[in-house]
């Protein structure tokens, strides 16, 4: 069994599935959407992240790294980082007394993920709430490991919801179906080749393990992120429906505006932020939207999670 590594455990989240939950990053995804809000999920390695308006030049991340990957930049009083170089060893971020330095990713064997998670049953009770797997791209972990925890949570009885972009194997969703309550899938847009400019695959796949999982039984919570200059055109919104009332069996809808508050992750990742030149829907076009969907049977149709 590989520990996958987990970026943040959200407590008392109430827009990733029903009631209060704890929701867990995962991190480690296969697609590279333009929007990301969580780019330190990307990668299935840990990261260092590194907030320059903390760092006082101090210089002690860099007498401490075992590899010579940091070095002082004069022009701007602060330290560089070597990318390529980093083994994100975390020397570096418990040297750094101002909290300039992270580290964006923290393996949990089963027992003690479980434990911390059961720490927030008494909300799970008195809520109807429960866990919710996130990412990144749970489906793309260890599933002897994902497996493990979710047979754990089943046996204290609390609700789990997997929230995925479908991009796995589907033998990965057939082997949890028994202990997931809901699905909370994406879909961005049916046309594949848009699908692949903007996120970097097409979409067949994930379209087909979604038709599967409604075969199979598994209740379907879409999730559609609705990204302004995308796919925010009654078109892209009409043929997404169409899919859906052929194909899907579906609990919800769910139209996520675009928004940019993940924006500035990528400048402390060394990133380029890829989303330049996407706008945020306004509230109209958002409703107009909606409607699309319940003109064609739809009748739990939201806009936000």
């Amino acid at each position: 069994m590989q520990i996958p590594y987990v970026t943040n455990i959200e407590k008392y989240s109430i827009h990733d599935g029903d009631g209060i939950r704890t929701t867990v990053f995962f991190k480690g995804c296969r697609l590279a959407c333009r929007w990301c809000h969580n780019p330190e999920n990307q990668s299935f390695r840990p990261e260092i992240v590194y907030t320059a308006e903390k760092c006082t030049g101090c210089r002690a991340c860099e007498a401490v790294c075992p590899k010579g990957a940091i070095s002082f930049d004069p022009a701007s009083h602060h330290v560089l980082l070597d990318r390529a170089k980093c083994i994100a060893c975390g020397r570096c971020v418990e040297k750094c007394a101002f909290g300039a330095r992270e580290i964006a990713g923290r393996q949990y064997p089963v027992e003690e993920l479980f434990h911390e998670v059961q720490k927030d049953r008494m909300f799970f009770e008195l809520s109807g709430g429960g866990v919710t797997l996130s990412g990144g791209e749970v489906m793309e972990q260890d599933m002897d490991y994902i497996e493990a925890l979710l047979k754990k949570f089943a046996d204290r009885g609390y609700s789990v919801d997997i929230d995925t972009c479908g991009y796995a194997p589907y033998e990965s969703f057939r082997r949890i179906l028994p202990y997931v309550d809901t699905f909370l899938y994406d879909i961005k847009m049916m046309d594949s080749e848009k699908h692949k400019r903007f996120i970097g695959h097409g979409n067949e796949r994930i379209l087909e393990n979604l038709k599967q999982l409604s075969k199979d039984g598994a209740r379907i919570h879409i999730r559609i992120p609705t990204i302004g200059g995308v796919n925010d055109d009654p078109d892209s919104m009409r043929a997404t429906a169409a899919f859906l009332k052929e194909n899907v069996v579906v609990k919800a809808i769910s139209l996520l505006p675009y928004h940019t508050f993940g924006s500035d992750k990528y400048t402390k990742l060394a990133r380029t932020y890829p989303g330049e030149g996407l706008t945020v829907p306004d509230a109209e076009k958002m409703e107009a939207l909606r409607k699309i969907f319940e003109q064609q049977g739809f009748s739990n149709v939201k806009i936000g999670g």
